[in-house]
């Protein structure tokens, strides 16, 4: 990528991000940035690019070096001000003093055992039903995927923009889109959700 076409992907996140704070939660980062081991290799170098109030969900996968690079990511995103959440791992996520936890959909029945515990948590959710389980649940956010074309194998049929801003009318909670979304699209989502991604963001 060329350093003109940086400026402008960076601009047109910021311009997307702009619009996010405008309706979000003041203690909500308007757009996460999920690690994956495949697809972000080198996580630190990805959020050393993240636009700034941005955060970070680290997935460790039960990765055996999960406490030491959790330990840098951690490190990263207090220098730098992102809010920081590890997914699926309260008990890492306390060790660490992350600000909260991130749940997959299918592991959200052991939020309640951490409610008020953290600042932070959110979860993941693949329909309506999983979106009102979400807020049932006391989380502060969802994220809904997919929501455009994406890479990831589990992605499925994409929601579309559209469908993304129904859902957010009714949702009793504040939504991420997840899934394809790039500088490219962002604003298309940006007035009624939060931005989320695991590629393709910097800032």
């Amino acid at each position: 990528m060329g350093l003109k076409h940086q400026a402008v992907s960076a601009r047109k996140w910021r311009s997307a991000i702009r619009q996010v704070e405008r309706h979000f939660p003041a203690h909500l980062p308007p757009l996460l940035f999920l690690t994956d081991p495949d697809r972000t290799p080198d996580p630190i170098a990805a959020i050393k690019t993240l636009p700034e109030g941005s955060g970070v969900i680290y997935r460790h996968f039960g990765s055996s070096d999960r406490f030491e690079t959790g330990a840098r990511i951690a490190a990263v995103c207090r220098a730098r001000k992102l809010s920081f959440l590890i997914a699926a791992d309260p008990s890492l996520a306390a060790a660490l003093e992350a600000d909260g936890v991130h749940w997959p959909e299918k592991q959200l029945h052991h939020a309640r055992h951490w409610r008020g515990y953290f600042q932070i948590q959110t979860a993941s959710a693949h329909s309506r039903r999983a979106i009102s389980r979400a807020a049932q649940a006391g989380m502060d956010a969802v994220l809904v995927s997919a929501v455009f074309p994406s890479r990831s194998p589990s992605a499925g049929v994409p929601l579309g923009a559209a469908r993304l801003r129904r859902l957010s009318r009714i949702a009793q909670l504040p939504l991420y889109g997840l899934g394809g979304v790039s500088e490219s699209n962002a604003a298309r989502i940006a007035n009624r959700a939060g931005l989320s991604g695991i590629s393709g963001i910097a800032g």
